[in-house]
């Protein structure tokens, strides 16, 4: 199973557009958004190519891709923006890759390490919120960060996950790869 996971847009048209390039690229079996899409947030300056409205009106693009869209809610995905959007945008999302239990959430609200209410070892947390790459075990639990398209922190590039074949790999925008896990 191949697993195209971006987080952290904040309404960044050119980081919009690399996603929706690179999942025509590598024709995934699933796309994932870890949440922040449209609002840069109160406390972020502004990406490059700030545009909310032509981010949302090119979001429907995304159900031309050849895989369906996954997406959770971030803290800066106001109720007006996701009603705009053309998936629903729960708080969490459960997904099976593999034989691997993965638990999308922006992450906002889980700790930053174990314990984590209704994590499991061997399960997988697919989150974003920090704009942080991260791909590490702590206490039997995978912990996985794509970091962002488009506010990078923490001295890192922009970003993007990708798991296939049992590894979650972060790749900046050059493919040029960041960091890998296996869980």
């Amino acid at each position: 199973m191949r697993i195209l996971v971006a987080s952290d847009l904040h309404g960044s048209m050119p980081a919009l557009r690399f996603l929706w390039q690179k999942a025509h690229d590598l024709a995934p079996d699933l796309l994932v958004l870890l949440g922040d899409l449209v609002y840069h947030g109160p406390r972020n300056p502004l990406p490059q190519g700030y545009d909310t409205m032509a981010l949302l009106a090119e979001m429907p693009e995304l159900e031309t891709l050849p895989a369906p869209v996954a997406a959770v809610r971030g803290n800066c995905d106001a109720e007006v923006d996701m009603a705009l959007l053309p998936f629903p945008m729960p708080e969490s999302a459960w997904i099976d890759a593999d034989g691997i239990r993965i638990f999308a959430s922006h992450g906002h609200h889980l700790p930053a390490n174990p314990p984590m209410p209704g994590i499991k070892p061997g399960d997988v947390v697919l989150r974003g919120h920090t704009h942080i790459p991260r791909g590490e075990t702590l206490d039997g639990i995978h912990i996985w960060n794509p970091g962002s398209l488009a506010l990078p922190k923490g001295g890192f590039p922009k970003s993007y996950g990708l798991y296939e074949n049992g590894c979650f790999r972060v790749l900046d925008m050059d493919g040029n790869i960041l960091l890998e896990h296996r869980p």
